[in-house]
C-alpha cells in the first residue's frame, strides 16, 4: 500500500477482519495487524481464513483497491483499534494480556488527538487501565489523546450486513473522546451511535450476552424437567409461547460461541457474590451439555443390551450454531469429546458439513453418516439435517429440535 494508512486493526479474526473489509470498503486506508504470519499472508493475498457470508468479496476488492493490507506490526496511523481476543487465566478469570500487548505496542506510534478504541469483550474498568499504561509510558500525551470503548454486536453467518446496520454503544474516557469514536464510526455504520462512557459501554456488552444466557438457561432447564416428567419440551414451549407475554427460547445442547457462552464470566469473576442468576445460568448451560452426553452413553448401553451388538453412532454437527463453520466453545464439540471418551469399539460417524477436515475428529458426510448409523445425535440444527428422510428403526436423539 502506497498510501498512509488512516486505520490500525490489531487483531484479524471474526471481528477484525470484517470491521477492516468494511471499514476500507469506505474508502479509507486500513493497516491489519496479526500475530499469526499464515492470517497475513492469507490477507495480503486478498483471501480469508475464516467462513463469513460476503468477506471474501470485501476482503477480495479491498486489497485489490489497494485500501487493506496486512502485517504482523502496527505502523503509524490516526485511529487504532484493538480487536484481539480476551481468553480466560485460572477458574474463568478473563485475561486482558492481549488487550495490553496490543495497547503496549502502540504506544510509541502515538501522537497528539489520534483516536484508540478498544473492541475486545474487556472486564469492566479495562478501557481506563489501558488509558493509565499509555499515560505512564506517554505523559506528553496525557489528555490529548482520545480513548473509548465500543463492543461489536454481530451475528456469526450475518457479520458483514450486521456491522453496518446494528446500533452501536461507544463509551469515551471523557466527552471529547466519546464525540471523536462517534464520528469515526458514522462513516461507515448505519446503525444508531449511542453515546455513554467507557464504564457502562463495557457493561453494556457484557450484560446484553448474560441476559440471552440466562434465558437459554431456562429453556435448557425445563428441557431437563420436561425429560424426567415425559412431556415433549417443543411442544410444551409451543404451546406457552402462545402466551402473549411469553417468549421462552428453543432448549439446545448447551451454549457457546465467543460471546454469549464466555461474556457472564467476566461479571461473575468480579462480582461473584452479586451475580447469582447469571452464575447459575452458566452452570445450567455447561451442565446441559454434560447431561446430553450422558444420554448418549445411556442409548449406547441400551441398545447393546437390546441387541446384541455394539452401535454405530452419527454425532451431528460440531459447530456452537447452525449454518456457521466456527467452532469456539461448541457444547456440540464437547459433547463429541465426552463421547469419544467412552468409546468402546463402537463405529462414530462425526458430521459438520460447514468444515471440509478437522485436526482431530474423521469427518463423514452426513447423508453417509444417517444411512449407516444405529444412533443418530442431533446436536446442532444444520440446514442441511432438516428434513431428512431418517428411517423409523434408527435411534434418534434430538437435542436441538430437527424432528420434534
Amino acid at each position: 500500500m502506497n498510501n498512509k494508512p488512516s486505520v490500525v486493526m490489531i487483531g484479524l479474526g471474526y471481528i477484525g477482519l470484517p470491521t477492516a473489509a468494511l471499514i476500507a470498503q469506505n474508502k479509507t486506508y486500513v493497516h491489519g495487524v496479526d500475530i499469526n504470519p499464515k492470517v497475513v499472508e492469507t490477507v495480503n493475498a486478498g483471501k480469508i481464513h475464516i467462513v463469513e457470508p460476503e468477506l471474501d468479496e470485501a476482503v477480495a476488492n479491498a486489497v485489490k483497491n489497494g485500501y487493506l493490507s496486512a502485517s504482523t506490526t502496527p505502523v503509524v496511523a490516526d485511529t487504532y483499534l484493538i480487536v484481539v481476543p480476551t481468553p480466560f487465566k485460572g477458574k474463568n478469570e478473563p485475561d486482558i494480556s492481549f488487550v495490553e500487548a496490543a495497547t503496549r505496542g502502540i504506544i510509541p506510534l502515538l501522537k497528539e488527538d489520534d483516536l484508540y478504541i478498544i473492541e475486545s469483550t474487556s472486564p469492566i474498568g479495562t478501557t481506563e487501565k489501558m488509558m493509565e499504561i499509555i499515560y505512564s509510558e506517554r505523559s506528553d500525551l496525557e489528555g490529548k489523546l482520545n480513548i473509548a470503548y465500543c463492543p461489536e454486536r454481530v451475528l456469526p453467518g450475518n457479520v458483514m450486513y450486521e456491522l453496518v446496520h446494528n446500533d452501536r454503544v461507544i463509551g469515551g474516557i471523557d466527552e471529547k473522546s466519546t464525540i471523536k469514536a462517534l464520528n469515526f464510526y458514522r462513516e461507515f455504520i448505519k446503525g444508531e451511535l449511542h453515546k455513554t462512557n467507557a464504564r457502562t459501554a463495557e457493561m453494556c456488552k457484557l450484560v446484553e450476552n448474560s441476559s440471552r444466557d440466562v434465558q437459554i438457561a431456562f429453556a435448557n432447564e425445563l428441557s431437563l424437567i420436561c425429560d424426567k416428567a415425559d412431556i415433549n419440551v417443543w411442544e410444551l414451549i409451543e404451546l406457552a409461547n402462545k402466551h402473549p407475554r411469553v417468549n421462552i427460547l428453543q432448549p439446545g445442547c448447551g451454549v457457546g460461541g465467543h460471546c454469549i457462552a464466555v461474556d457472564p464470566y467476566f461479571i461473575v469473576a468480579d462480582y461473584p457474590m452479586e451475580s447469582q442468576i447469571i452464575g447459575k445460568a452458566r452452570e445450567i448451560n455447561n451442565y446441559k451439555s454434560f447431561w446430553c452426553a450422558e444420554k448418549v452413553k445411556t442409548a449406547k448401553l441400551e441398545f447393546e443390551l437390546k441387541k446384541g451388538r455394539k452401535p454405530n453412532i452419527a454425532l451431528m454437527g460440531l459447530a456452537f450454531k447452525p449454518n456457521i463453520d466456527d467452532l469456539r466453545e461448541s457444547p456440540a464439540k464437547y459433547i463429541v469429546q465426552k463421547v469419544l471418551q467412552n468409546a468402546n469399539n463402537e463405529e462414530y460417524y462425526i458430521v459438520e458439513p460447514n468444515i471440509s477436515e478437522h485436526k482431530v475428529f474423521k469427518l463423514t458426510n452426513y447423508l453417509e453418516a444417517i444411512k449407516k448409523a444405529d444412533i443418530i445425535v442431533f446436536l446442532v440444527a444444520h440446514k442441511e439435517f432438516i428434513n431428512l428422510n431418517v428411517s423409523k428403526d434408527k435411534v434418534i436423539l434430538d437435542f436441538c429440535g430437527i424432528i420434534n
